[in-house]
Parts: structure tokens; C-alpha cells; sequence
């Protein structure tokens, strides 16, 4: 493969999804905070709906939702900053707190700093969500069901009245909020009450430390720090395939913000990650899907979701992927995750692996994507019709599928994973194989 990645020193990092989510972020970050010490890991979209599953070598499991997934490296938990760009749910961070602290994890909510700024999501907004998503029957988005969306909704159209992280500390403005929020919502018997809800609230406002607009430009100049991204980028909320998408910017333009807001333009590896096949929760276009696939290469942390529906499976698909690229601004490098998955394929079917290089529309006809202005949903939605009815145009993956796929994508291949864990990763730095072996940790 051409291409050779920079050397790591001192940059911070960004972890991008370049398909729907689901691709293997959390382990990424597990890794990079193993090759090397992080002042943080940093929040920079999504909120508590994000579902990165992280496995310890010792068998240890989290799925981490707003913890960063540095929290397990075996040097020490790496800190976790939530920016203002993260919905944060207190109620849920407490439950994962919890969870963490069972595994061994001392203290957690010591490791969380806050910005004051980031929207907390809360029972009401997710109450609203869901009976939206109901109501859309047949047509449903594929919606997490957590409130997120809906939290983002009505800072837009009542900025005023959006509960923030910082309002946990000030009981009176936030229970004049909540008062408000459940009078939008209406009421129902399973909304709980304000003044609980406050002391719940007020609990999150005085474990984590909340911190104002100065706290990350200041980190960002004492260390490097991970940005870790929740959902892919074909989930963007400009970019995606709408209405099937995410109300959040999951290219690497919020953490490329935050960094440039610190006076740090630029100064970050973009670290693209994607699996040997494409997946994606719920609805919406995926056009490689094969559900022989899926029922060979089931997975035990992904499947059947209450509100989003089925985990679906599909051929490699480098037309998306080579969108995702094009729609974030390119990668740096390259991280293959379930490097193992076309062995299997092969040894269930008795056929070769295949991958995606094309789309043809319900004519025959070549069918191209790319992304366009932004915002323009109603592009997008054209632009979903187009992919619902567009087939692939298939041929055999060649061996070595992980280094084909950075050739194919044109991004150098800084990592392979062949199997669930730090351990099942093999980096093409044999310097920092080194330095992960010293820290606990061997790459094979």
C-alpha cells in the first residue's frame, strides 16, 4: 500500500466513523490510550444514545455512552471532558458510572469535567421523542429513543428555556426550567417529578467538576487529548441520508472547531475507522445490505434495538465510505476493524467475500453520490430515494482485505483489529507495538 502515516508526536487525535455508526470507536480509543498517555478524552457529539463497546484483554465489557472509552486503559483511566457540543443525561451517566465502578474503575465521576454550555437531556425530552417515533409508524427514522434529537429540537425553538449542564448547580432556574419543559411535554404517568429530578440533578452538579469556556483551550495546550465521535458520518445530521440521520455534526468538524476556538487550527491526526463490511441500526438506505450476512456474522453486543430496530448487515461498501471521506474533510489514517469477518464469511457460505464499487439506479444506470451544500435536507432526502432504490454493483474482495481497503479508500492503514479486544490489534508501527507491550498490552 502506498503512503506511509505521519510519525504520532505530540498531535491530538480524532476518531471518526466513516459509516453508521457501530464501526469500532471504542476500541480505537482504547488503543490509542494505550499507545500513549492522554490528558483526556473529549466528548464532541451525540450524547448518552452512543454505544461504543469496549472489551479489557482480562475480559472486562463496558459500552461506553459518555464516558470516553479511555477510561479502562491499564496505565490508568484517561479523564473524560463532555464539550458543549455533547448532550449530556445525567440520569444515564450516573447508571454508567455505576457500571464502570463495578469493574473496578475508582471513583468515576472524578475522572468527568463538564462544559456548563452542553444541553442536558432529561425524561421529558425523551418521553416527547418517543411518542413522535410511534407516531411515525411504518415511516420511523430510527430513532435511539434517548431524548437527544428532541433535546436539540427544543434548544432550537426555546434557547431560552433549554436546560444546560451549568443550570444542575442553580436549583431555582433549573426547576423554572423543568416546570417549563414539562408543561411543553404534556403531562404523563410515567414523567417523574421535578423536585426529584432536581435532587438528581443537583447530585451530577456536585460530583463532576463543571467548567466554563476556558477549562478546554486550557487542556488542549498542557497535553494532547483524544476527540472521540459518537455515530458515523453517514449518520451526519447534513451529510446523512435524511431523515434517517442523527440530530448531531459527526464529521470531524467539532472537534476541528474546538481545536481552532483554542487557537490550535489543524493540529490533530483524523482517524478514520471502518469495518471489512458495512452495518448500520435501523432504517434507512443501506444499499450492500444481505441478510444471509447478517445471520452468519451476528455480533454480541449489536442486535435487535427496542426503538431503532434491527442490526442490518451488508457488503463491504466503498461507494459510502469513499462519501464519508469526501463529507468529513478525508482521514489521515486508516483503522479496519473485524479484520477476521471475511475468513468467516468464507468458511459459513463457501463463497468469496465481496465488496461494493458501484450503485446502479432501478435502470441500470450508474448511479454517483457525493456530498452537497450544507444545509439542503431537502437534497438529502432526494438523495435517500435515490440510494432506497439503487442496487450494488459487486465483485470479489481481494486478500488481505484491511490493506485492500486502504488502498481502495487511498488512507494509509494504521491499525487492524481481527478480534474484540487491545490485545487483537496489530498496528504497522512496530515502535509503538513496542510502547503498548510496556504499557500491558501486546498487539500480535
Amino acid at each position: 500500500m502506498t503512503g506511509t502515516p505521519r510519525r504520532w508526536a505530540d498531535e491530538h487525535a480524532i476518531v471518526v466513523d466513516l459509516g453508521f455508526g457501530d464501526a469500532g470507536k471504542g476500541v480505537t480509543v482504547d488503543l490509542l490510550c494505550v499507545r500513549r498517555r492522554f490528558g483526556a478524552v473529549v466528548r464532541a457529539n451525540g450524547g448518552a444514545q452512543a454505544a461504543h463497546n469496549v472489551v479489557a484483554p482480562d475480559g472486562r465489557h463496558h459500552t461506553f455512552a459518555q464516558f470516553g472509552a479511555g477510561t479502562l486503559a491499564p496505565g490508568g483511566p484517561v479523564p473524560t471532558h463532555l464539550s458543549r457540543f455533547v448532550v449530556v443525561d445525567p440520569f444515564a451517566l450516573a447508571a454508567e458510572a455505576g457500571h464502570l465502578a463495578s469493574l473496578g474503575v475508582r471513583d468515576p465521576f472524578a475522572l468527568v469535567t463538564v462544559d456548563r454550555r452542553a444541553l442536558i437531556s432529561t425524561p421529558w425530552h425523551q418521553a416527547v421523542n418517543r411518542a413522535r417515533e410511534r407516531a411515525r409508524g411504518a415511516e420511523r427514522h430510527g430513532s435511539c429513543g434517548m431524548g437527544v434529537g428532541e433535546t436539540m429540537a427544543y434548544a432550537l425553538a426555546r434557547p431560552e428555556d433549554a436546560p444546560t449542564a451549568g443550570d444542575c448547580a442553580h436549583p431555582a432556574r433549573l426547576r423554572r426550567k423543568l416546570n417549563r419543559l414539562a408543561e411543553y411535554a404534556g403531562r404523563g404517568e410515567d414523567f417523574p417529578d421535578v423536585e426529584e429530578c432536581l435532587l438528581t440533578y443537583r447530585a451530577f452538579a456536585d460530583r463532576v467538576r463543571l467548567v466554563d469556556e476556558r477549562y478546554l483551550p486550557e487542556l488542549l495546550a498542557a497535553s494532547p487529548v483524544v476527540f472521540e465521535g459518537a455515530q458515523g458520518v453517514l449518520l451526519d445530521e447534513w451529510h446523512g441520508f435524511h431523515p434517517h440521520t442523527t440530530w448531531s455534526t459527526t464529521t470531524t468538524a467539532n472537534p476541528l472547531a474546538l481545536l481552532a476556538e483554542a487557537g490550535q487550527q489543524g493540529a490533530a491526526r483524523r482517524v478514520g475507522v471502518v469495518r471489512t463490511y458495512t452495518t448500520r441500526h435501523g432504517a434507512g438506505p443501506l444499499v450492500t445490505e444481505d441478510p444471509g450476512l447478517g445471520a452468519v456474522l451476528t455480533e454480541r453486543h449489536n442486535g435487535t434495538h427496542p426503538w431503532q430496530g434491527a442490526f442490518r448487515v451488508g457488503h463491504l461498501d466503498l461507494v459510502a465510505h469513499r462519501y464519508a471521506l469526501e463529507a468529513t474533510g478525508g482521514v489521515d489514517t486508516l483503522v479496519v476493524t473485524h479484520a477476521d469477518a471475511p475468513d468467516r464469511m468464507r468458511a459459513a457460505t463457501g463463497a468469496e467475500p465481496r465488496w461494493c464499487t458501484g450503485y446502479v439506479d432501478a435502470d441500470g444506470a450508474p448511479l454517483r453520490i457525493a456530498p452537497g451544500a450544507v444545509p439542503d435536507l431537502g437534497r438529502q432526502e432526494r438523495l435517500t430515494a435515490a440510494l432506497l432504490a439503487a442496487r450494488p454493483v459487486l465483485s470479489a474482495m481481494p486478500d488481505g482485505p484491511a490493506a485492500a481497503i486502504g488502498d481502495a479508500l487511498g488512507v494509509p492503514v494504521e491499525a487492524v483489529f481481527s478480534g474484540p479486544t487491545r490485545e487483537d490489534a496489530r498496528t504497522t508501527w512496530a515502535r509503538e507495538s513496542r510502547a503498548v507491550a510496556a504499557h500491558g498490552g501486546a498487539l500480535g
